[in-house]
């Protein structure tokens, strides 16, 4: 239960004076602050379409690009109101899966920990979180109005360059994943971090454990 806290109140005080929600990964339980199968995946190595790799937010340049293909932006209350109902869906669909969901002002944060997501050391996606990724892709695909972004993370152990592309992988896996179920890929920004934004300490074997993640951040999409 301190783990699940403590990744929580890392990620809600990132956002300060920000509103911040966050789902018990297992329970379903809501929590309130203020602060705030493998082969199929090699054979989709260009489903990464039109999605952005690397740094920068990326969010005028998809925002353009979505509704410049119609793809209708928020504006004002709306913007609230259909954040609420994707943020309820997702919380109905990831309940007791391991994948918690937080909400920090407009935005959702889906973290998926590394032990759940992948095996050892690998960008591979293990066999049994695939029927996750297919909850989180039917919402999305309703959800279509928010921007993606992909954020591979991983704990401090091991040469800064193996952990950095080892992020990266993995935050292309996912997100080659959720393209492949429909997703459409403009709205995808991708990026691996390394070590480089720990939520806890890698002086522990649970502090590290949290560190290796993968984020997924929903953005609404709105005029630039």
């Amino acid at each position: 239960m301190l783990m699940k806290k403590t990744v929580a109140l890392a990620i809600c005080g990132s956002f300060a004076l920000a509103a911040c929600t966050t789902q018990d990964p297992y329970t379903g339980e809501q929590k309130t602050s203020k602060a705030t199968y493998g082969a199929g995946i090699g054979a989709l190595a260009g489903a990464l379409g039109g999605a952005l790799i690397g740094g920068g937010n990326g969010g005028d340049r998809r925002n353009r690009a979505l509704i410049a293909g119609g793809v209708g932006a928020l504006a004002g209350g709306a913007v609230g109101y259909y954040m609420d109902q994707q943020e309820a869906e997702l919380t109905r669909q990831l309940r007791a899966t391991g994948v918690s969901v937080t909400r920090v002002g407009d935005d959702i944060i889906l973290n998926m920990p590394g032990n759940v997501t992948f095996a050892t050391n690998s960008p591979d996606i293990n066999a049994s979180f695939y029927d996750v990724l297919n909850s989180v892709a039917l919402v999305l695909k309703k959800y279509d109005k928010t921007l993606i972004d992909v954020t591979g993370h991983t704990d401090s152990t091991g040469p800064k360059a193996l952990n950095d592309k080892l992020s990266q992988a993995r935050a292309e896996s996912v997100s080659r994943y959720l393209i492949s179920q429909g997703t459409d890929s403009r709205r995808f920004l991708i990026n691996g971090v390394g070590s480089s934004q720990p939520i806890a300490t890698n002086k522990t074997p649970e502090g590290r454990a949290q560190n290796r993640r993968v984020e997924i951040k929903l953005t609404p999409l709105r005029n630039s």
